[in-house]
């Protein structure tokens, strides 16, 4: 092998497993990769931003930021975080060449830091991509019900329609990928359209303080909940680390991940930072957190209301659950893939590691990314103990705490991604070839981790409560618990079964290697 080659499937003779021994079930080729050439550059950028949900983030994550943490310097928080993810997809893109693997967080940090090491980094993976999935429930049914309330006077639960979305979703979840694209991204440029429409009424009709760029002044970026606004913005990135997820499904993976890895951050910093601005000059900055405290989750409508009239805002209401609902669908393709990886590999049951016969989707990751939804809003649901469901409580507790223990369980997977593309080129003699590249991920994996840092310290003003409260750490001790439980997992596999643990973060590469051996053999 020829030192730093940039063939993707290239590794070492040590971290190749052969078929015989492996110690994990072989089954038909259909049912162990999943279905390749289904997604070309605009089907894989779609998928992705539909995660985003523009519409969700300007209407929801934009205003409980403003709400809860109290930090007017939002757009400056995304041309930060902007910077941030772009030097973290530097090196992130660069080794997307290299490993296809639908486990891509984990797969990466496998490649690099080890199996054990990818063994944590999966069990953190499937955590946080669920928080994230099941925390979009609660602004969901939340709503719902609101629309129910107010066009037919009717008055339901917010868990109704979040119990009802999951299993649709789920349902979804069992056709092909390509189908799913399509609906995303239908949504996703509805989506769009209708946010710029909003951001050019605001600077066409500011509030008292005009054009005001003060929410770009770094005096903003003060107040107690910096640390979960940080997180809180990061989620709102959240999508564009998914394109290597897709890898094995597109037809140039080594061309098309990395491109539209650029493509979605770029998009998504230039867009969050405009549109959180028009909502700092519609309301005012000095008057904006205020605002959101008054309005909530009805921030964007009620300033939509005056500006472009009760028509513009009843549809931006009934595409406000569209998106959400493209955001819940996009992230469970992303659990079901990684529950997929996973069983491929043997750190979750066989029976996850085979797809759907008609379709080619992980069908049973998808089962249970539903199941799960399905327990976690039920629990939310008994615990509310009014008849109606607390209207707050969805978008306060579910959405708010499940979406920064996810957002903070990725930010780690980045920092630990950062410092595995460095390991990874490093052992492979390309140190002076990838040196930018390199020296780009170092910095955004201390810049995650210092990010990762601040939320854990601000999650006191998350959940409302003091700095001893029992939740502050319960919450974001979620992701370290996952961590340590893959991490013993994977030392177990490795004592066990020293050739399965080697398979770790190959994926469709060491199913191929067993179809040679065999044919080999024949």
């Amino acid at each position: 092998m020829t030192t730093g080659s940039s063939n993707p499937s290239s590794t070492t003779s040590a971290s190749r497993p052969t078929a015989e021994g492996s110690g994990i079930s072989t089954f038909k080729g259909q049912e162990r990769a999943l279905r390749a050439d289904r997604l070309g550059t605009a089907g894989l950028l779609l998928s992705v931003l539909a995660a985003t949900a523009p519409l969700m983030v300007v209407a929801g994550v934009m205003p409980t930021a403003f709400a809860v943490m109290g930090i007017v310097g939002q757009p400056l928080l995304f041309v930060i975080l902007g910077v941030v993810l772009v030097l973290f997809s530097v090196g992130y893109a660069e080794m997307s060449r290299h490993v296809h693997n639908a486990g891509a967080f984990y797969a990466y940090v496998a490649r690099g830091l080890g199996g054990t090491a990818g063994s944590g980094a999966a069990a953190v993976a499937l955590v946080a991509y669920n928080a994230l999935q099941v925390g979009i429930y609660g602004i969901f049914g939340f709503e719902v019900s609101g629309l129910f309330a107010t066009y037919l006077e009717l008055e339901i639960a917010w868990w109704i329609p979040s119990l009802v979305a999951a299993l649709a979703v789920g349902l979804l979840g069992w056709l092909k990928i390509d189908v799913n694209a399509r609906v995303l991204g239908v949504l996703l440029i509805i989506e769009v359209a209708l946010v710029v429409i909003f951001d050019f009424a605001a600077v066409a009709d500011p509030a008292a303080e005009g054009l005001s760029l003060h929410a770009f002044n770094p005096d903003t970026l003060t107040g107690a909940g910096l640390g979960t606004a940080l997180c809180f913005c990061v989620a709102a990135f959240l999508g564009f680390e998914q394109a290597p997820v897709y890898a094995e499904e597109t037809s140039r993976p080594h061309i098309l991940v990395p491109r539209v890895m650029f493509l979605a951050v770029g998009f998504v910093a230039v867009f969050f930072a405009i549109s959180s601005w028009a909502l700092t000059v519609a309301a005012g900055p000095k008057a904006i957190v205020g605002t959101a405290q008054e309005q909530s989750a009805g921030l964007l409508f009620f300033l939509t209301e005056s500006r472009l009239g009760g028509t513009f805002t009843d549809v931006l209401h009934v595409l406000f659950v569209t998106g959400m609902f493209a955001a819940m669908l996009s992230f469970h393709n992303v659990v079901a893939r990684y529950a997929f990886a996973m069983g491929r590999e043997g750190l979750l049951p066989a029976a996850f590691g085979r797809t759907s016969g008609t379709s080619g989707a992980p069908g049973t990751g998808s089962l249970l990314q539903t199941v799960v939804a399905v327990l976690v809003v039920a629990g939310f649901a008994v615990a509310d103990d009014k008849p109606t469901g607390d209207p707050t409580a969805p978008v306060l507790q579910l959405f708010t705490w499940l979406g920064n223990v996810g957002a903070l369980g990725v930010i780690l997977l980045m920092a630990a991604a950062s410092l595995s593309v460095i390991v990874f080129f490093v052992r492979r003699g390309a140190a002076g070839a990838q040196a930018w590249r390199l020296a780009a991920s170092a910095i955004a994996g201390v810049s995650l981790l210092v990010i990762a840092f601040y939320t854990v310290t601000d999650f006191d003003v998350l959940v409302g409560a003091g700095p001893g409260s029992l939740a502050t750490w319960v919450l974001p001790g979620i992701i370290l618990l996952a961590a340590v439980l893959g991490l013993l997992q994977g030392l177990l596999l490795r004592s066990r079964n020293p050739e399965a643990h080697a398979r770790i973060g190959l994926g469709n590469e060491a199913f191929q290697l067993e179809k040679a051996a065999e044919s080999g053999s024949d």
